[in-house]
């Protein structure tokens, strides 16, 4: 097995930064979708949503740069154009959304397939003994499923 400068499997490192490029790819979809709904979103609920949704993408564009940085601390280069995000992502895209109750329920479903991805990349640290990704992504979970109790409270489901 040969270490990297970390002292981790140089192979388990490179596959984890291919999975943190997958949720690098997602969160900047997911990231762009939640200026589209801030931008977009209309009626009674404006207010609250408007300043909500400002909250969630200053908070998306922070760990987009935190994923970016891990996968360079990895020693991989991470994705930076919007053709390889696109190619990349799995979260839903959002266009010309400007009903609060669709606006929620794309943030729920983006929040839900980011969660499936971080999940794996989490078992995968954890083999690899990769505390750094582990704790980022151990972070990501445990806020992101808050938002997720938030946002399904808010539009009455059970989660």
């Amino acid at each position: 097995m040969a270490l990297n400068s970390l002292g981790l499997d140089s192979k388990k490192t490179k596959d984890l930064a291919e999975d943190l490029n997958k949720l690098l790819a997602n969160f900047q979809l997911y990231y762009q979708n939640l200026r589209g709904i801030h931008w977009n979103i209309k009626g009674k609920n404006f207010f609250d949503l408007h300043v909500k949704f400002e909250e969630l993408y200053t908070d998306a564009n922070l760990k987009v740069d935190e994923i970016a940085e891990r996968i360079l601390t990895l020693g991989e280069t991470p994705l930076h154009t919007f053709d390889d995000y696109t190619k990349a992502a799995k979260v839903p895209v959002g266009k010309n959304i400007s009903k609060d109750d669709k606006a929620v329920e794309l943030i729920v479903n983006s929040l839900t397939e980011l969660l499936k991805i971080e999940r794996s990349i989490l078992e995968k640290s954890d083999d690899a003994n990769d505390e750094g990704t582990n704790s980022m992504m151990s972070d990501f979970i445990t806020e992101q499923e808050k938002t997720l109790w938030m946002m399904n409270a808010w539009l009455n489901h059970s989660s």
